[in-house]
């Protein structure tokens, strides 16, 4: 009966959804459970970056066995994303989004046991006749495995969810919201993870950061619904969410059918998206995984030197999130189109990582400089990722946004590696030299440009606003 009403209310809402009564704010709800999630996410992806340097101490890796480390998780992360948007899809926002987060809570506690895994591992590879590989090396690869194919499901419900819950017009503010709390994660897991392994060991911290994830669970299984089945929205708040939305058919479901992965590929705004993806997100995982080996590297730093830097590094990534969400509307507000006004924001945002370029001269004066500079690019990075995100609910059916927003994963998981792979073996090569500084100005350089690159080949392939509509069944 309820179901009923609130699609008379909704319908009659899309010409003026104040008709309907006072419109609520549960959706905010739902975006701080999101803004959780992500908290989470990026807590227990960055643990492993900030124990590096006693990891690499007491376990004797190279910069490339850390890099193989890290790009173990990017490529199954990469992998995993194509496939989680279509598991969204597919399961519902609801129930993809808890399976996620119970895979890779237990990923990330696993990392306490690496050395039992490595061991696991080198003894059935010695069985299959292949050499054993180092055993910190391995076990850590296999729980960054397992945490890459949780985190994966991450953005792609939270993506889908955001297009459940809020209109166009609001979804980049509500995405640099919710996107905001990587950067939170990112605040919060040098001041945390530090002190746990000060005083209670590194494996204490991967447990405990990880369990996290099953408190965000229980928080998840009791307030989320889909809109048209959540009892506590109020109609006029249904309304408001449910106004832009494609004509549903009599009994509420959408009349056409959900697009395939290779009908997906045929449209550009598809390469589009995982373009800009491919470009960018390798700068942030650089940023994430790279920054407290470098200040250590290049500065002498230790772990719990290296914490309030990289705490006031990532605050300043909040501001850029949040503030990339509500950029766009700035032009909107002045007559340009959402797609125009979008893109817009985004050419203005590739410009501001340029001063990144500056870390490596300007460095000696002071750490300090490199860290305010790189935290101006990594801002940059959140607010562009706001607005990215948002191109493909804006351009997409919602039933097809966790597949679109899977491919790119894809792409941006590869690319990843790849910064992560060229990375390692530049400072490696450059530090035997004595010249690691070398090698961080060069990757310092492609993180400046990669953002205008990206632009510029997304702004070709979609040079002004084209909506994708589902296809009618036959």
């Amino acid at each position: 009966m309820r179901t009923d009403t609130i699609k008379q209310a909704a319908t009659a809402g899309r010409a003026n959804p104040a008709a309907s009564g006072a419109i609520g704010t549960y959706r905010w709800t739902i975006c701080a459970l999101l803004f959780f999630a992500t908290t989470v996410n990026y807590l227990d992806r960055q643990v492993l970056s900030l124990l590096a340097p006693e990891l690499t101490k007491e376990f004797g890796w190279s910069n490339t066995d850390y890099a193989n480390i890290t790009a173990a998780f990017q490529f199954v992360y990469a992998i995993s994303m194509l496939f989680a948007g279509r598991v969204v899809d597919r399961l519902g926002t609801k129930a993809a989004f808890a399976l996620a987060i119970v895979v890779w809570s237990i990923g990330a506690i696993m990392h306490a046991g690496a050395i039992g895994l490595g061991n696991g591992a080198n003894s059935v590879l010695g069985m299959l006749g292949i050499a054993a590989v180092p055993v910190s090396v391995i076990g850590f690869m296999i729980a960054r495995a397992v945490l890459a194919v949780g985190e994966a499901g991450n953005f792609p419900a939270a993506i889908k969810a955001t297009a459940e819950y809020f209109p166009k017009k609001d979804r980049a503010f509500a995405t640099g919201i919710f996107n905001s709390g990587a950067n939170v994660g990112a605040v919060l897991a040098p001041i945390s993870v530090p002190f746990i392994a000060a005083h209670w060991g590194w494996q204490a911290a991967f447990v405990i950061i990880g369990a996290i994830g099953f408190v965000w669970l229980g928080l998840w299984t009791i307030f989320y619904e889909k809109p048209a089945r959540q009892k506590r929205l109020n109609a006029a708040e249904l309304a408001y969410i449910t106004a832009d939305d494609a004509p549903a058919a009599a009994d509420g479901k959408p009349t056409g059918r959900a697009l395939s992965w290779w009908e997906l590929l045929g449209y550009r705004q598809t390469w589009a998206f995982a373009f800009g993806k491919f470009m960018t997100d390798g700068v942030w995982w650089f940023f994430l995984f790279w920054l407290p080996k470098y200040l250590a590297a290049q500065y002498g730093m230790t772990s719990t030197e290296i914490q309030w830097p990289l705490a006031i590094l990532y605050s300043m990534t909040m501001i850029g999130s949040i503030g990339g969400g509500w950029f766009p509307t700035y032009f909107i507000n002045k007559g340009a189109s959402p797609y125009d006004g979008r893109m817009k924001a985004m050419l203005l945002i590739a410009l501001c990582p340029l001063v990144v370029l500056l870390s490596q001269p300007f460095g000696y004066i002071s750490f300090w400089v490199p860290v305010i500079l790189i935290g101006i690019g990594a801002a940059a990075h959140q607010a562009w990722s706001a607005n990215l995100f948002t191109t493909v609910s804006d351009m997409f059916p919602k039933r097809s946004v966790g597949s679109v927003v899977g491919i790119g994963g894809l792409a941006g998981g590869i690319g990843g590696v790849l910064v992560t792979k060229v990375g390692g073996w530049l400072f490696d090569y450059y530090g035997a030299l004595g010249q690691i500084q070398t090698g961080y100005t060069i990757m310092f350089g492609f993180c400046a440009v990669a953002y205008l690159l990206a632009w510029g080949v997304m702004k070709t392939l979609v040079p002004r606003y084209d909506e994708i509509r589902e296809p009618q069944e036959a």
